[in-house]
């Protein structure tokens, strides 16, 4: 019979471990008993005598039987126990086989081991298919009937002699099979614990792998638009300071290393916060609206650097509120890297930074004149250029994506472009007396140069 399965419940694991204790106890009980009876109801007998031959014949028989038996069960234990690593489980038809070979010649040779027939019943309910047993059953109790039929001399068996192994099948069919189904019962809840078990470490490993990804993609979000940046702008500087030390220009220089030192100060301070994993310096040392407004003014001095004559406003519209962390971080980073572009890229005269409170949101909009290009061809999607550039727009999509906002950019060529971030707020913020500002729609800046038209917000 079946060990106990670990994973079986407590009450299941209990009652299957007393029936499997009373059947092998069951067992051997009736077997000593039918030895003992064998040996003394008809009185002692020499072993040379045919009687006492036959008797310590048949002893044998039921040692060997015996033995069979348990050596099947002990290891059926030690093998569902874990202790082993041989499988009977092959070989439990001829181990059945051979338990009822044994007790078949010891019911032929004396009627005393007719009732070891009952816990071979439940072995049989176990072990063979259920329409086997239910065939087998009825005959092994028709040769215990016969068996004590023989033994008493009687013409005819008599009532009790056919109905004691008749009743006595009845029930342990019954049981066995009450047995038999929470034993399948058992098993299926052990099944569906190692599916839930498998399940749980899918799911740590897919959530494992999926964390993962997301602080690869927050890693190159913040290189992107902090590091990577500002060593951009680093390596722009010193090529134009490059350019005015071999003219000659050392006053143009000096101002030019200077602005390297403070640019690459500036960095160290970000990579220091990154590895922190802390908020911006810049954040930490002023609010958000002064912090664009000095971005803007460096924006300025970086691209004056170069010798372009890049002017960067900015705009604050509606009373200032004060924005979760990761709300500024956002802004900040998205102003960052707007501007970068439109350094590297735009080749603009005019560049405006909005930060506008409006209600229920908060919204923030870079303009620039510069040359534009086609959004189609640089969606956000896009896995950016063969160096490592072109991850901007994509970076910075992901973080408004996070914060459920949104991003849209309009731009065509030679018309400039306008990125606009609208980022929900989670509390009202308090009401003031708002005045149109920002990218309206025909605004002329005070250097005379139009914004493209756009709905007011």
């Amino acid at each position: 019979m079946p060990a106990a399965d670990p994973q079986t419940t407590p009450s299941g694991a209990a009652v299957l471990r007393f029936l499997r204790v009373t059947l092998h106890v069951g067992f051997a009980v009736l077997l000593l008993v039918a030895i003992l009876r064998l040996h003394l109801v008809d009185g002692p007998a020499d072993a040379g005598t045919p009687l006492g031959a036959r008797r310590y014949l048949w002893s044998a028989l039921a040692v060997a039987l015996a033995a069979t038996y348990l050596a099947g069960t002990a290891a059926e234990k030690r093998y569902a126990a874990g202790r082993s690593s041989f499988n009977p489980h092959p070989y439990a038809l001829l181990w059945l086989g051979l338990v009822t070979a044994l007790w078949g010649a010891l019911l032929a040779g004396s009627a005393e081991f007719s009732w070891v027939a009952f816990p071979l019943f439940f072995l049989h309910l176990h072990v063979l298919p259920r329409r086997v047993a239910l065939f087998t059953i009825p005959l092994m109790t028709i040769a215990v009937v016969a068996s004590q039929w023989a033994a008493s001399g009687l013409p005819s068996p008599t009532l009790p002699m056919v109905l004691g192994p008749v009743l006595g099948a009845g029930f342990a069919v019954v049981t066995g099979l009450a047995y038999r189904a929470l034993y399948l019962e058992g098993e299926a809840q052990r099944l569906a614990a190692d599916e839930l078990r498998s399940t749980r470490a899918e799911l740590a490993r897919t959530q494992r792998e999926a964390g993962v990804a997301a602080e690869r993609e927050r890693l190159a979000r913040e290189i992107h638009d902090t590091l990577a940046q500002g060593l951009s702008s680093i390596v722009l500087v010193a090529r134009a300071a490059e350019k005015s030390l071999a003219a000659g220009d050392l006053a143009t220089t000096a101002e030019r290393f200077a602005l390297v030192e403070q640019t690459a100060s500036e960095n160290l301070a970000e990579a220091r916060s990154f590895v922190r994993g802390l908020t911006a310096p810049r954040l930490q040392e002023s609010s958000l609206s002064e912090t664009l407004r000095r971005l803007c003014s460096e924006t300025e001095t970086l691209a004056a650097a170069r010798g372009e004559g890049l002017r960067c406003r900015f705009e604050l519209v509606g009373d200032t509120a004060e924005l979760p962390s990761q709300y500024s971080v956002t802004l900040l980073r998205a102003a960052q890297a707007s501007l970068a572009n439109v350094r590297q890229h735009a080749k603009a005269r005019t560049a405006v930074v909005t930060l506008a409170f409006l209600g229920d949101e908060v919204t923030l909009d870079v303009y620039d004149d510069g040359t534009g290009f086609e959004p189609a061809a640089h969606g956000r999607g896009a896995a950016g250029r063969p160096d490592g550039s072109g991850f901007g727009l994509r970076s910075l999509g992901a973080r408004v994506t996070e914060l459920n906002g949104s991003l849209e950019v309009e731009s065509a060529s030679g018309e400039g472009t306008v990125v606009a971030i609208r980022l929900p707020l989670r509390g009202e913020v308090p009401a003031g007396g708002l005045t149109p500002g920002g990218v309206l729609a025909g605004e002329v800046f005070p250097d005379g140069v139009p914004g493209p038209a756009r709905e007011p917000r």
